[in-house]
């Protein structure tokens, strides 16, 4: 049996950590949904503050594969999101079409700055724990 190149092995193991998360987000967002009519604007926030909590904590490759492409990218999607808003504009409801673009995307923000702000938060109290006392 050939020897793999350290490029594909690399990308084996990437589209192994992916799909670790990817499945238990595609779970959770299917629970969502047979618990939740509509689920959009809660998955789309909760995957906003996940991605913000992890862009605050130190980068680390296979947590971001884990659970930023394969968690999140699998709970949460865009294509759901504008495909409940063209439905809601179809169905002569545009301005709950714009209220859902606009509590989605402004909830979206502030989850994915707060998560932020956690993330950073949390390792400014590692780093002040971690330094000896004076």
């Amino acid at each position: 049996m050939p020897e793999q190149s350290p490029s594909l092995r690399k990308e084996l193991e990437e589209l192994l950590w992916v799909g670790l998360g990817a499945v238990p987000g595609a779970l959770l967002r299917w629970q969502f949904g047979v618990l939740l009519q509509d689920r959009d604007v809660l998955v789309n926030v909760l995957g906003s503050l996940i991605l913000g909590l992890l862009l605050g904590l130190p980068y680390r490759p296979r947590v971001q594969l884990l659970i930023g492409i394969g968690f999140c990218g699998s709970l949460t999607t865009f294509s759901s999101w504008m495909v409940s808003s063209v439905d809601l504009i179809a169905s002569g409801l545009p301005l709950a079409a714009f209220g859902l673009i606009g509590l989605t995307l402004g909830l979206g923000l502030g989850g994915a700055a707060l998560g932020l702000w956690i993330g950073r938060s949390l390792c400014a109290l590692a780093i002040k724990r971690s330094e000896p006392p004076r």
